[in-house]
């Protein structure tokens, strides 16, 4: 046995691993090694949650956004950008439309846009709450108070994603304004989980300046902080941020860490993520293979799709949400597995 067979042996057992290992491994794995990785992390996955695959509706409600961030293409600096807000009916209307489809999860997403208040986030989430009584709220609307998101969960929301993105605070410097802290991100992740949400984290793999040692890192962080859920995705550059001539992440090296991160956190909710269908055809696929079990089609209206681009080349921006739902369900079906009607909560 090999030393990089050995080591994911040691991380499968849930043994504790350091910094350094982590760190050779991630730079060291071969072909061979990623296919041994993804097929131990399929097999947990299927321990664990079977051939469910979870479904999540994202309605993605605001493209405004207070930051700076150097990857992001709804950066406030970029003056290209087509701006949009949903109003609380359309996101109701949003919520009706994939009721009807089979979504018991609604994922809220947008950046950090002051025009809604706590109040206004509030109202959303416990009329969709007092509507649908048997799904889940998950909010995705970036660093709050820990005020903010108790009232918020007091409304109802269930779930909130907020990735770290990197666990280095030197390399979170490169990727950020100097108003954004990894301190702070950190403590808004320890709130939610203390508050009572199934909290989610994650990274984007490829970033500019990044490393194996920033990604060692990264699954460090995410082992202390064992979130329910964890979000992994390429990253890929838009043409209006400072980072358009860098190269996007790999669709290898996204799918090792995705199924690294099913061996050390074996209970969480890991989504396929769109970026790894944009990179790849058959990405989602692949990523459930390595492990993943979600997957989150769009159920924003179809006039504001493109307009809420992170990154280029976006895929499914022009269906409609129906369109999405069936074709990941034969996606899904193509490779042994089924959508889920249900709210697909963290399995303890």
């Amino acid at each position: 046995m090999d030393n990089n067979t050995s080591l994911i042996g040691r991380i499968e057992r849930g043994e504790d691993i350091s910094a350094e290992e982590l760190s050779r491994l991630i730079s060291s794995h071969t072909a061979e090694d990623l296919d041994y990785i993804c097929g131990k992390a399929n097999a947990v996955r299927k321990r664990i949650y079977g051939d469910d695959i979870y479904v999540r509706g994202l309605i993605e409600f605001t493209n405004y956004c207070r930051n700076d961030c150097l990857y992001c293409g709804i950066r406030r600096s970029n003056k290209n950008a087509d701006r949009y807000r949903l109003t609380r009916e359309q996101i109701l209307d949003c919520c009706e439309t994939g009721y009807v489809l089979g979504f018991r999860t609604f994922v809220l997403q947008g950046g950090e846009d002051g025009f809604y208040s706590d109040d206004d986030i509030c109202r959303i989430v416990s009329e969709i709450k007092e509507k649908y009584p048997d799904c889940a709220v998950t909010l995705s609307i970036g660093e709050k108070s820990r005020e903010s998101y108790r009232a918020y969960y007091n409304a109802g929301a269930d779930r909130y994603l907020l990735r770290h993105e990197t666990a280095d605070n030197a390399h979170y410097a490169k990727l950020h304004p100097n108003e954004l802290s990894l301190e702070n991100r950190k403590r808004c992740l320890y709130d939610l989980k203390d508050i009572g949400y199934q909290t989610g984290s994650g990274f984007m793999v490829g970033s500019p300046y990044q490393t194996a040692d920033t990604l060692a890192e990264d699954m460090l962080f995410l082992k202390e902080l064992d979130p329910h859920m964890v979000g992994i995705g390429p990253f890929i550059p838009h043409h209006d941020t400072p980072f358009a001539a860098e190269k996007a992440g790999t669709l290898e090296l996204t799918l090792f860490m995705v199924a690294l991160t099913r061996l050390m956190l074996p209970h969480a909710l890991i989504p396929a993520t769109t970026a790894l269908g944009t990179v790849a055809f058959d990405g989602r696929e692949r990523g459930i293979l390595a492990g993943a079990n979600v997957v989150m089609p769009n159920l924003s209206p179809r006039d504001v799709r493109k307009k809420y681009l992170l990154y280029d080349n976006k895929i499914c921006t022009g269906d409609e949400a129906a369109e999405c739902r069936s074709c990941l369900e034969r996606r899904m079906n193509g490779i042994g597995c089924r959508i889920a009607v249900t709210r697909g909560d963290y399995k303890q």
